[in-house]
């Protein structure tokens, strides 16, 4: 039986949210979405682009996936579906921003610090997970990870590298050169609700516009 919370839900947003917005919703089933920002961001269920923008209908172009990962380029004839997005939001709809949504508590990020045995035969996690090696080996040893701070240095790297590798992608490359493209990282706490933008020259994640230097020092703690 389908799930009776998602039906309530569904009722509840056509006499809220569709009513108040239907004009809009006609306007882009008719011409289209043209968004200008795209976000990588996690499949946690804490952490919504959409909600942590406040994004109108068609405004971001959002794919998620274990720990917001960005693959290197890989024209290897296997299946890609964040590579796949990627091309759809650059050579499609040419998108202007591509956001990578870090965030706290990653589970993904934890399983890989703790080396956890394989939830299936097929280790799809592990497998996936993987890819954030060299971003754990640029901070060293990892010490006791239950402490939170090297987690948090883990979360932050494999935004990084997600950065990196997404500039091993020709297309985008290309339009980042051109001026037509920019990319941007960001870290959204679970806990507080704070937004951390990493800043392009110093590599630093800093907190969003309006909020304040505590949020900063307090964020490998709280967040």
């Amino acid at each position: 039986m389908f799930p009776e919370r998602l039906t309530e839900g569904y009722r509840a947003f056509l006499k809220g949210r569709f009513t108040g917005e239907r004009m809009r919703y006609e306007t882009l089933a008719e011409a289209g979405q043209q968004p200008e920002i795209m976000v990588i961001g996690c499949i946690d269920s804490r952490v919504s682009p959409e909600i942590v923008f406040d994004a109108a209908p068609g405004e971001l172009l959002v794919a998620r996936n274990v720990a917001n990962l960005v693959p290197a380029y890989a024209p290897d004839g296997h299946q890609h579906g964040t590579s796949a997005a990627l091309e759809f939001a650059v050579q499609a709809l040419r998108v202007k921003h591509i956001i990578v949504l870090g965030h706290a508590f990653c589970g993904g990020i934890r399983a890989f610090a703790d080396d956890r045995a394989p939830l299936s035969p097929g280790d799809f996690i592990g497998r996936w997970m993987a890819q954030i090696a060299p971003a754990a080996e640029s901070l060293g040893p990892p010490g006791d990870v239950n402490d939170g701070a090297y987690l948090r240095r883990l979360e932050f790297a494999s935004v990084e590298l997600s950065l990196q590798n997404l500039m091993t992608f020709p297309c985008i490359r290309t339009q980042v050169e051109r001026g037509r493209l920019e990319l941007h990282g960001a870290y959204f706490g679970i806990a507080s609700g704070r937004l951390l933008i990493r800043n392009p020259a110093s590599g630093q994640f800093e907190p969003a516009a309006g909020a304040g230097a505590a949020d900063l020092r307090g964020i490998a703690a709280q967040s």
